[in-house]
């Protein structure tokens, strides 16, 4: 049996409590239940509880509801903790970015010191020495440094670009290979890039929890293997199954342009791709390998990058994408009370439509919307709007979902978001495309005599006389988009439902 993408092998550990920050995020997420495994007790510090809702490891964690940025709250979830995970950094920018997450991080680091906290444990960036670094990867390294020099024992490790299914640097990489023959690129292809395999970052953050006191350092972690990031590509494509890509270096870093070239082609916004490409600006290789006196590597060791290209579309072919980069999200407000709209103006279209397909096959429909599955009405039009939605920095529609047939709760669906889900009944998606207003789509069904009821609601509350305006624009292809969406779900059930009747088994009628 191959070794799964996150397999982990640490040395029996002292059980400890620890704390995750961050435990909604795509490393946090799956380091949860690895702490779990490991046999240490886990609290989870999380702005909005019902984001993890839905996750397995729910039951097993107790869940602190509250924010990194407050004093008091912090001393309440650190109350007994040995170990601090502190896996936040946000991808905001503008003005104040850079002191508000040092500000955060002086603030945590405080509080620990206060709670008796034995470590804080970090995970950073590699990053060149003596260089101009960008933005977001200069306020990583300026936490990293805070923890280690607070009056808490701290290990901070800098790891490189992060290769696991449902990373965003995994998803830049694939997305890139797979839609570009050619790639006329900026000159950063030719940087030299060190890359990790999420397994391996879980490892190290797992066993780190065992190491030695008064131990307080920076680690740079990666698979000793250095590439071009052009060959990262090309690598990516020869184990897809493509031919090699033609990657053309100019003579131009173009970060700005390049950045919006990975949001129009790949699933990241341009929220996340300029930061991303601003990382690649710099060679990002270990310049130390000390993190061998005191770790042991990885059962079988560490992961090659092919290796961990194959680990990550395996996980993806059979649907075992524990956490995705878009998952992380942002807190929004809920769906305000209904009916009653609490005095909001609001816009809604209601379809209705029955179906002698049984609810549990319409319901398979609901669930399994999105992604590869579609939105059952005018591809064409879904895909311009996406494209759209793009190019003013909204997510578009290359988001996909984790799974191809099962949500959670605060799951990404292209420009979606789930905002509840009532197994068998109820989806609620919230939309995390740029508009001058709210908008969610509710999709449910009810059982209807032999059939069904297949409801379907699209919910706006419009932001000021824009909004009101954006609603009025678009209203003509709701009425095409949401009728067709409506019958075409309910077909779908119905072929699924006749799939899966054994043959011979049709309803008898009293023609000859």
């Amino acid at each position: 049996m191959q070794p799964s993408e996150e397999t982990l092998s640490t040395t029996p550990q002292q059980p400890k409590t620890v704390l995750v920050t961050g435990a909604t995020g795509y490393i946090g997420g799956r380091l949860v239940p690895r702490l779990l495994e490991a046999g240490h007790r886990v609290k989870v510090l999380v702005r909005t509880p019902q984001k993890i809702a839905d996750v397995p490891w729910h039951d097993d964690v107790e869940i602190v509801a509250d924010s990194l940025s407050d004093a008091g709250s912090l001393k309440e979830a650190l109350a007994g903790v040995d170990v601090l995970y502190y896996l936040v950094h946000s991808m905001a920018s503008g003005s104040g970015f850079e002191a508000k997450e040092e500000a955060m991080a002086r603030l945590v680091a405080g509080a620990a010191a206060g709670a008796g906290v034995d470590r804080i444990v970090y995970l950073g960036g590699l990053h060149p020495a003596d260089t101009a670094l960008s933005t977001h990867m200069r306020s990583r390294e300026t936490v990293g440094r805070v923890f280690l020099e607070s009056e808490v024992d701290s290990i901070v490790f800098q790891a490189g670009v992060v290769i696991g299914s449902g990373s965003a640097s995994f998803e830049m990489i694939r997305h890139l290979a797979d839609t570009l023959p050619v790639m006329p690129a900026p000159s950063w292809v030719n940087n030299r890039i060190e890359a990790i395999a999420v397994r391996d970052v879980l490892h190290y953050l797992v066993a780190a929890a065992a190491l030695p006191d008064k131990l307080n350092r920076s680690f740079d972690i990666g698979s000793r293997e250095v590439l071009k990031y052009k060959e990262m590509m090309n690598d990516y494509a020869v184990e897809r199954g493509l031919p090699r890509r033609l990657v053309i270096a100019l003579p131009v870093p173009a970060p700005k342009l390049a950045g919006l070239w990975v949001a129009l082609v790949t699933p990241i916004p341009l929220s996340m791709s300029f930061p991303l490409v601003q990382s690649l600006q710099h060679d990002a290789v270990s310049r130390e390998h000390d993190v061998d006196r005191y770790l042991p590597q990885p059962d079988g060791g560490l992961t090659p990058y092919r290796r961990a290209v194959a680990l990550a579309l395996g996980k993806e072919r059979d649907g075992q994408v524990e956490t995705t980069w878009a998952n992380a999200g942002i807190d929004a407000d809920p769906l305000p009370s209904d009916p009653d709209w609490a005095g909001y103006k609001v816009f809604l279209d209601e379809r209705t439509f029955h179906s002698d397909a049984r609810p549990e096959h319409v319901w398979t429909i609901i669930e399994g919307i999105g992604g590869k599955n579609g939105w059952y009405s005018l591809p064409l039009a879904w895909r311009v709007r996406g494209w759209l939605d793009k190019l003013q920095g909204g997510a578009g529609l290359l988001r996909g979902r984790r799974h191809p047939k099962t949500l959670n709760t605060g799951e990404v669906v292209d420009w979606w978001r789930v905002e509840e889900i009532d197994r068998g009944h109820l989806l609620r998606l919230r939309a995390e495309m740029r508009a001058p207003g709210g908008a969610w789509l509710e999709l449910a069904v009810e059982p209807d005599g032999d059939g069904s009821l297949y409801k379907q609601r699209a919910i706006f509350f419009p932001r000021g006389l824009a909004g009101r305006l954006y609603w009025l624009g678009v209203y003509p292809f709701h009425g095409v988009i949401f009728p067709s969406m409506a019958r075409n779900i309910s077909a779908a059930a119905m072929t699924l439902q006749e799939a899966e009747q054994p043959q011979g088994s049709g309803v008898a009628t009293d023609n000859p």
